[in-house]
């Protein structure tokens, strides 16, 4: 099987294709590998000119509506904004704040009046901004903020006020150094009556860069990661604005400070206005892709180039690649970045199709249930992607020995880089107890609308599935090959169904006269945690095999079939207790997991460069020492870190 790495390079490219190819041709001139004795201010200038040349590139206008100078292309600007990935994650997450979540808020959030003023500043980067929610107090928790945004009718102005230290808004990126204005989300207050949290646009520095009165900014300093950010925060002391700074889309006050809203619903109004803003948690977890493929890039290809220790047979010393703990490492942890690249651009497009501005976004039948379902999937892939980013860059800075711990081979800049994605746009705990959440409600409702004969099949049903897990029937009644797609589709659908039955059971509970309701969530947020990662396990699978059957090219196809492969039974097989546990794998049929995986990685260590390839990463982008033997194959090794262990050891282990 031979295929080329272009050739799968426009298989991932997908639906942006054109959006990608301009990005790395765009952006291959900028420094995006900084050096890392920058100092803080140092490294905060560059980002910032950085963030300057995006603007003047056009590629930020691609995301804002047409009429006001934008491209329209919601789906391409996240493409693009994950691929900056690949070079600075500081400058990432510094245009992800300024356009994705300072400029998407007040577009989203905002009406023409807003638009009108502030888009086309916000898109130039004339005008640079923050967005602040997060509190010292309540991060994840945004529904119970302590800001207040006081109306006074007389002045027809809102007051802005932190009234305690734990109410100040904290990590806040553009708010240190740059930001002349921020998105603040705040309780509403009318006529002394609370209506919950909204967004109002507040000035927080004059044009010579001096605070505003009543606004105090503090710098977080340096931090682990992401230095070029200038993270800062904000204090409000009964600050005033005027009425028309309520970003107005979901709710409004009149001039005499009458308070209306299209959605009567206090809740659902709170959780429609932060589902408008999925934008962020998405573009989140597209940057920790292309930084996972990045890692990969750098240790695979180190991997099939470094050699270390003798083969006993030759005497020649054996590329480590070739050994099996090695492709054990790298290559299913390659194989689910595939995976959820796959899983991302479905969300990408679902977002786009959602979030166009030809108005059909506010309208339709199942809008509201489609966007329920990205706000979910949004949710649990952010999750697990950036679980895996931090997983795998670990894996493969130690994949490449003392070599990947210098700072001037990137994986120690990644590593620090990508570790907060997995707390901020959301803590991945809470996510995916949201997204249990919402399964557990179709789930009902699914139960809800079944008939009397329904509902007693239903009921049958689970005890028959208790009868099969005690005495192991379910391995026997359903055998297959473990290599076959069906048959690894069907353990992670009967995983998923059985931890959300589960699930479902331990929650009525809290229904029972006189429960402790927080005592029986608490006590369940483990199932319920594990129940949703099933879920989206079984939806990055789905996602991966739907883009395997587009493939026209049968070698293409026949080698990412392969991959699919890998990536499904490492799934299985990291939970394979489960499957065992529960009756639907035998202890035997859960080795011979094990042994398909070892094949696999067999299989695939020839086309290993050719697969990290295909992500296109600009070369300029990956230059480093670590890749030195690339171009010189007889080089010293770069690692320093002496091998204490006999070559014979990790021969037999190979």
């Amino acid at each position: 099987m031979t295929v080329d790495a272009r050739e799968l390079q426009r298989v991932l490219d997908g639906r942006w294709a054109d959006v990608r190819a301009d990005v790395r041709t765009q952006l291959g001139a900028l420094a995006l590998n900084p050096d890392p004795g920058l100092s803080t201010e140092e490294y905060r200038e560059l980002t910032t000119a950085n963030l300057r040349l995006l603007a003047e590139s056009r590629r930020p206008h691609l995301g804002f509506d047409p009429a006001y100078g934008g491209g329209g292309d919601v789906g391409g600007v996240v493409t693009a904004f994950a691929a900056l990935g690949y070079g600075d994650l500081s400058l990432l997450v510094k245009a992800g704040v300024q356009w994705g979540l300072f400029g998407g808020a007040v577009q989203v959030l905002g009406t023409s009046r807003h638009h009108d003023k502030y888009l086309r500043t916000i898109m130039d980067g004339d005008l640079l901004g923050c967005f602040a929610m997060t509190e010292t107090g309540h991060g994840s928790d945004v529904q119970h903020l302590r800001t207040t945004a006081t109306y006074d009718p007389a002045a027809q102005e809102f007051e802005i006020h932190t009234p305690d230290a734990g109410a100040r808004k904290d990590y806040i990126g553009n708010a240190a150094r740059d930001g002349r204005m921020a998105v603040v989300f705040a309780q509403l207050i009318t006529g002394g009556t609370s209506h919950g949290v909204h967004a109002l646009l507040v000035p927080i520095r004059a044009e010579d860069g001096t605070p505003m009165p009543g606004v105090t900014i503090g710098d977080c300093g340096r931090k682990a990661g992401l230095n070029g950010v200038d993270n800062g925060r904000l204090s409000f002391d009964h600050v005033r604005v005027p009425r028309e700074n309520l970003l107005n889309h979901f709710a409004d006050v009149a001039e005499d400070g009458t308070y209306s809203s299209p959605i009567e619903s206090s809740s659902r109004r709170f959780f429609t206005m932060l589902g408008t803003l999925v934008r962020g948690r998405i573009s989140v977890a597209g940057g920790a892709g292309t930084a996972t493929q990045k890692a990969l890039a750098l240790a695979i290809r180190y991997g099939a180039t470094r050699r270390q220790f003798s083969d006993p047979a030759t005497g020649e010393e054996v590329v480590v690649l070739d050994y099996l703990v090695h492709q054990r490492k790298l290559l299913p942890a390659l194989a689910t970045t595939y995976a959820l690249h796959f899983a991302q651009g479905d969300l990408v497009s679902d977002m786009h199709d959602l979030q166009s501005f030809d108005g059909e976004q506010a309208s339709g039948t199942g809008v509201e249930d489609r966007q329920r379902d990205l706000e979910t999937r949004a949710a649990g892939i952010k999750s697990v992607a950036t679980w895996h980013a931090t997983a795998t860059i670990q894996t493969c800075r130690e994949a490449c020995g003392g070599a990947g711990y210098l700072a001037e081979n990137l994986l120690p800049q990644l590593k620090a880089d990508t570790d907060v994605f997995t707390t901020f746009e959301g803590d991945n705990t809470v996510l995916l107890q949201l997204v249990a959440k919402t399964l557990l409600s179709d789930y009902a409702r699914r139960v809800g609308k079944l008939d009397l004969a329904g509902k007693a099949r239903f009921a049958a049903d689970l005890v028959a599935g208790s009868l099969a897990e005690r005495t192991g029937l379910r391995a026997v009644l359903r055998r297959g090959d473990v290599r076959d797609r069906s048959y690894q589709r069907w353990l992670l659908v009967e995983r998923e169904e059985h931890l959300l039955a589960a699930a479902a059971r331990r929650m009525r509970r809290a229904l029972s006269p006189g429960a402790d309701q927080f005592a029986v969530f608490n006590g369940a947020q483990d199932h319920l945690l594990v129940a949703a990662r099933a879920h989206v396990d079984r939806i990055v699978f789905d996602a991966f095999a739907a883009a395997v059957d587009r493939v026209e090219s049968p070698d293409a196809r026949g080698l990412l079939d392969q991959v699919r492969g890998l990536h499904a039974l490492s799934v299985i097989e990291a939970d394979r207790a489960f499957f065992v546990e529960h009756g639907y794998l035998t202890p035997g049929r859960a080795k011979a997991i094990t042994a398909a995986v070892n094949a696999l990685c067999g299989s695939l260590r020839p086309h290993a460069r050719t697969l990290v390839d295909a992500f296109g990463i600009p070369e300029a982008w990956l230059d480093c020492p670590l890749l030195d033997g690339e171009r010189n194959p007889e080089a010293p090794a770069t690692d320093p870190t002496p091998s204490n262990e006999e070559p014979t050891d990790l021969a037999a282990v190979g």
